[in-house]
């Protein structure tokens, strides 16, 4: 099947003014782990290169991670919340079903009666495809956008799932996007794309109204437990996410040759050396931080692009290739010059 039609909606401009990120200060090492299921730290690194993760603690939410990392970006951005016209949240686990965690985010900023709402569902993808949108915002009239990621998936995951529990981390990571302005990193094309058949291998498939919770559910063992069928994960993620980086390079009329450092979703290692080995890149060009925080889905991406830029990985002028991918199955790229 042909790849679908290029549209690049970042033709009208768009910055990263600002960058930031929370992480709880719960750190949880591998090891922990042997007291809720049958594994060890060596199993978890051999299979993941996940070594340990941040976990929220009792008093904290997807909306205070959230707040965090906005009112840092905001800073960095020198920006105040009075210029945001828009809040964006891409989460997967919301700090309630109803409202969205966007709109607790626009009364705890102070900000004006502004849009705001989640994009959710599409799991680790959600960061970047909600930066495609963003980016269409900026160029039909909105100065100022505030982007979120954030994962509190400790709160809803299976602990008793060896297969899945070991995987994920919380954090979130938050962007300001505006208008192109010198010496700020500019987003030079995003894509993305969907294919709903592959829907079944990897997901929370309970708590619609497909399946609703019930007390017959609750009974269920292992009933909140993510559906994640490995080999077909690995394959669509290394194939989508490679092929992701080349669209939104070939959007951006830019080459493999020419990025500097490349920012993959951070599900495991052997994803990350795979895609990177897929599209031609050296691991000295690739950026690896999920040994420190594990899978933190849609913060995944911002967060390591933040930490990235704190360790002084990416060069002035320099050109990041980011790609993702998540349930759906949804994957997107997408390039920036900083």
């Amino acid at each position: 099947m042909p790849p679908p039609a290029l549209y690049n909606p970042t033709m009208a401009g768009a910055a990263i003014l600002g960058l930031g990120a929370c992480l709880p200060e719960r750190v949880m090492e591998n090891e922990e782990w042997t007291r809720w299921v049958d594994t060890s730290d060596q199993w978890i690194r051999e299979r993941t290169g996940i070594e340990r993760r941040r976990i929220c603690g009792p008093d904290e939410s997807s909306a205070d991670l959230a707040e965090a990392a906005a009112r840092a970006a905001l800073a960095d951005a020198d920006c105040p919340i009075e210029e945001i016209d828009e809040i964006v949240v891409a989460t997967d686990t919301p700090e309630a079903d109803c409202p969205d965690t966007a709109a607790f985010l626009q009364h705890r900023l102070g900000a004006r009666p502004v849009p705001t709402f989640d994009l959710a569902g599409s799991g680790c993808a959600g960061f970047l495809q909600a930066l495609d949108l963003c980016c269409s915002r900026l160029a039909t009239g909105r100065r100022r956008v505030l982007l979120i990621g954030v994962e509190a998936i400790s709160r809803q995951m299976d602990w008793t799932c060896r297969d899945t529990c070991v995987l994920f981390g919380d954090a979130a990571a938050a962007v300001v996007l505006g208008r192109p302005q010198p010496n700020r990193p500019e987003v030079l094309a995003v894509t993305a794309g969907t294919d709903g058949s592959r829907a079944p291998i990897l997901g929370r498939m309970i708590g619609g109204n497909r399946i609703p919770f019930s007390a017959e559910v609750l009974k269920q063992e292992h009933w909140s437990a993510v559906v994640m069928k490995g080999r077909e994960v690995f394959k669509e993620a290394v194939t989508r996410m490679a092929e992701a980086g080349r669209a939104a390079l070939e959007l951006a009329g830019l080459s493999l040759d020419q990025v500097d450092l490349f920012v993959p979703h951070q599900a495991n290692l052997r994803i990350i050396e795979a895609t990177g080995k897929a599209l031609g890149l050296p691991l000295d060009r690739v950026f690896v931080n999920v040994q420190e925080y594990g899978n933190t889905g849609s913060a995944s991406v911002p967060l390591a692009l933040w930490e990235a830029r704190q360790a002084g990985r990416i060069p002035p002028g320099g050109i990041v290739l980011m790609t993702a991918f998540g349930a759906g199955f949804h994957w997107a790229g997408a390039v920036a010059r900083f």
